[in-house]
Order: structure tokens, then C-alpha cells, then sequence
């Protein structure tokens, strides 16, 4: 049966998720922006009042994905912050400036997450070649990948999801997102993707909304 995680860019949202019994929480700040880091009170607020799992985003500022050596300390301190305070996971992703997987810091994160389950996010839909990073990803040991598959959304890369989950196959978990709503989610189950990622925004909304989040559910179930 497919899991669902709610991206969730506030505290309400996490509540509306947890209500809704999503299976996840990809918790962060900024949505506008990407996504970006949040605030230490956040997470423990959030940890504190929801039930399922929450995965913390490790961004530490928008634009691009090539990080400097201090920005690879602060993201480092974050993810040592995440498993201070009881986080099931952390979403990395780390890039060259020749839009490869930079391998160094990406390792680096990933030692520091310890016990915690680790997703590259969608820095992936960036790289150059996908397969090729797909296969450097593989090696590193990270357990899932959030993409659309290269385009804007998830229903404009579907053939590319398709061919990466084949790719894949049991050994690192393809995780598509990008505008997966409960008015697509039936079609994107034909991936035969074991996870889904959505924000479950309706038109207007600030923050994930418990129906829509239901209907999702209830589509994947």
C-alpha cells in the first residue's frame, strides 16, 4: 500500500496532516521560497504535538543547490539539531557547480544523520543526467529520492518517473512529487511508486488541507 507524505510548511499543516493520519511529515519553512530549514521551535513544537513520523528539510537558504564549507557546517549543526530532538529523517541534496551530486557533502550530511532516514530532494531534478546520479545516489546509501522526474510537476515527468522507479528498483526508493493532488493521484499510481509527496494546498489555502489530504489518502488506499 503507497505512503503518503504531506510536505508541510507550518505548524498547521503538520496538525492537518497528522489529523488527516498521513503517513509523514516533510517539515520546513518558506514554501514560497522552495522550502528552506525551520526554526528550531518549530520542529520541537511540531514533534511535540503530532504522532507520525517528521522528516526535517536541510536547506539553509534559496537558490541553488552548490553549498560552501560554511553552509555545509551550518546544515550539519541542523541535522545534529534533528536528532537531538527525536526527528525519524532528514531531506538533504547537495550539488556541484557542474550539476552533478556533490558526493563530499552529501556523504558528510548523511554521517551526521546517524540512526535517522535520509532523502535526497528535489536538487535531483537539477543534475544534468539523472541515471548517472541516480547510481551515484545508490552508492551513497541515501534511502529515497523526491523528484519529478526532471519537469515541473510530477504529471509533466511521468515517463521519466517511470523509467527512474524501474531503474531503481528495490534498492533506493523514487518518490515523485510536485502537484500531486487527490486529482491525479489516481493516474500517478500507474508508476507503481511505493510513496507519494504532495503539499495538499487548494487554491488560496496557507497551510495542507486535512480533506485533501484524506482524498489522497483514500486514492492510494
Amino acid at each position: 500500500m503507497p505512503l503518503l507524505e504531506v510536505c508541510a510548511g507550518s505548524v498547521e499543516s503538520a496538525l492537518n496532516a497528522n489529523a488527516a493520519k498521513a503517513d509523514r511529515i516533510e517539515l520546513c519553512a518558506e514554501l514560497s521560497v522552495g522550502g528552506l530549514t525551520p526554526s528550531k521551535g518549530m520542529i520541537q513544537l511540531v514533534k511535540e504535538m503530532v504522532e507520525i513520523p517528521v522528516y526535517v528539510l536541510i536547506k539553509p537558504r534559496s537558490g541553488d543547490f552548490n553549498y560552501s564549507l560554511l553552509e555545509l557546517e551550518q546544515m550539519k549543526e541542523d541535522v545534529a539539531l534533528c536528532a537531538e530532538l527525536g526527528c525519524e529523517g532528514v531531506v538533504i541534496g547537495a550539488l556541484t557547480p557542474e550539476r552533478k551530486i556533490n558526493e563530499r557533502i552529501t556523504y558528510e550530511l548523511m554521517q551526521q544523520a546517524g540512526f535517522m532516514d535520509v532523502t535526497f530532494h528535489k536538487a535531483f531534478d537539477e543534475v544534468v543526467n539523472q541515471f548517472e546520479a541516480l547510481d551515484t545516489l545508490r552508492e551513497l546509501g541515501i534511502q529515497r529520492v523526491l523528484t519529478s522526474g526532471g519537469e515541473a510537476t510530477a504529471m509533466a515527468g511521468f515517463s521519466r518517473l517511470g523509467e527512474l522507479i524501474e531503474e531503481a528498483e528495490d534498492d533506493i526508493i523514487i518518490m515523485p512529487g510536485g502537484g500531486v493532488r487527490s486529482s491525479n493521484i489516481g493516474y500517478l499510481l500507474d508508476l507503481g511508486a511505493t510513496e507519494y509527496h504532495s503539499a495538499a494546498l487548494v487554491e488560496g489555502a496557507r497551510h495542507s488541507d486535512k480533506v485533501e489530504i484524506e482524498k489522497m489518502l483514500t486514492g492510494l488506499r
